[in-house]
């Protein structure tokens, strides 16, 4: 990293603050996620804004107890009043919300503006954070000189901790199932409350860190990244708090290194923690296991490749049916199936090491393996064709297209439904014979 010397005393505790700041609103950050509120998270670090102001003015203290209550107190006041709006206006939680926390959000900062002078409050900080100030502000605990800021988070973390610990069930059962926990006893009504104390008060002990604009990428990011790795709501705790902690980590270091790529010293560490979990969701979007980008790609094409073999050997099949040629030209298969090269030549040799073509030259024909292949395929093809003309009643030129699309997710057991429904017939709509089920397959 350049010139950049490590300091414990400085870097240590700024990384050690903001892993602690990203893991206390991770975790209740994956609830908002799994509810489907996370909106309402931004909401409430916004909204808790005149609670803060009227704390500093009343206790004129930025470490005060009386600012957690404030806080949580609007906060609470967010939900209720977001609630009580979509209820009684009609309207959707979007607009609700829109109208709640740009109200109280303005009114907090009518507040700090109005009494500026009487706290020492900075809206910056309030906005952005100021993580790299924290150490300079340290409480002697046990002998030890630790960050105030940090301090106050870690109370925060365990607290989280301790609840989500012991309301684990209550809370898993009403983020999937809220009719269900209250058929069992469990008040959805109390959780939610509960929860968006929580969330109120994480959102004010992060102001100082990483300020009320980002504290919401913490809450919201490492769980969303989290979701698109994992279904299961204890592994998703767990890899979001990992994602947090790195992104606390990640942050640090990249404010410290990447601005002197471009010739600066540095840039705010809260603000790269917000690009750093934004990257990493980044990564899980693109290749994820699941729902991945590049997962689902790489499906289609998968897909795409094995309908053009089946094509392949169903036309080699037609053309040994009709015209009695058991070989075919590779260029002509191609322009009629209208394939780029590129990919029948990657067809063409799959199909040859799965012994299911044979080639000579230019011209290619099917092996009994690809026969058999072929065979069924066609099979499906005219079942399909003579049911979606009996059963269905589609015209006689749209059962072609219609056929062609279904014979490559159609198996032997829904083939023979289907002729089983359609009375058994030998032939298909167009008078060609229906070829017979081929139920053992040929070895390579």
């Amino acid at each position: 990293m350049g010139d950049f010397n490590w300091n414990w005393q400085l870097d240590g505790w700024i990384i050690l603050t903001a892993v602690i700041c990203a893991l206390a609103c991770s975790l209740v950050g994956n609830f908002l996620v799994l509810r489907r509120m996370s909106m309402l998270g931004d909401a409430i670090t916004h909204a808790v804004l005149p609670g803060l102001a009227v704390a500093f003015v009343v206790t004129e203290s930025r470490s005060s107890f009386p600012m957690f209550v404030g806080a949580a107190v609007v906060g609470l006041c967010t939900a209720f009043f977001t609630e009580w709006i979509r209820k009684s206006g009609r309207v959707d939680e979007g607009a609700s919300l829109g109208v709640v926390f740009t109200t109280l959000f303005a009114l907090g900062l009518v507040l700090i503006v109005h009494w500026i002078d009487r706290v020492d409050l900075d809206a910056n900080c309030v906005l952005y954070g100021s993580i790299e100030l924290t150490p300079l502000e340290q409480v002697n605990i046990l002998g030890i000189r630790m960050p105030r800021a940090f301090l106050i988070l870690s109370a925060v973390l365990g607290l989280n901790t301790i609840v989500i610990t012991l309301f684990y069930k209550e809370l898993k059962l009403a983020s999937f199932d809220s009719v269900l926990a209250s058929s069992v006893g469990f008040s959805p009504a109390t959780i939610h409350y509960v929860l968006m104390t929580l969330v109120a008060i994480t959102a004010v002990a992060s102001f100082e860190s990483v300020g009320s604009v980002l504290v919401v990428a913490m809450m919201i990011v490492p769980p969303a990244t989290a979701f698109l790795l994992t279904r299961r709501l204890f592994q998703m705790l767990v890899v979001s708090a990992l994602i947090a902690a790195f992104s606390g980590i990640l942050g640090h270091l990249s404010a410290i290194a990447v601005p002197s790529w471009f010739g600066f010293r540095s840039t705010s560490t809260a603000g790269m923690m917000a690009v750093a979990a934004g990257s990493l969701f980044t990564l899980a979007a693109v290749f994820a296991p699941h729902d991945g980008i590049a997962i689902r790609l790489w499906h289609q094409i998968l897909l795409g490749l094995n309908i053009l073999a089946d094509d392949i050997v169903a036309l080699l099949y037609r053309v040994e049916e009709k015209q009695g040629r058991k070989e075919a030209e590779s260029r002509w298969i191609r322009e009629v199936l209208l394939c780029n090269r590129l990919a029948f030549i990657a067809v063409k040799r799959w199909l040859l090491f799965r012994g299911e073509l044979r080639s000579n030259a230019n011209q290619i024909s099917l092996t009994e393996r690809g026969h058999h292949r072929a065979q069924n395929l066609v099979r499906s093809h005219r079942l399909w064709e003579q049911y979606l003309l009996d059963e269905v009643g589609l015209d006689p030129s749209r059962i072609h297209p219609q056929a062609e699309k279904m014979e490559h997710y159609t198996d032997r057991d829904l083939r023979e439904k289907l002729h089983q429904a359609i009375d058994n017939p030998d032939i298909d709509p167009h008078g060609s014979p229906i070829p017979v089920e081929l139920s053992k397959r040929p070895k390579k």
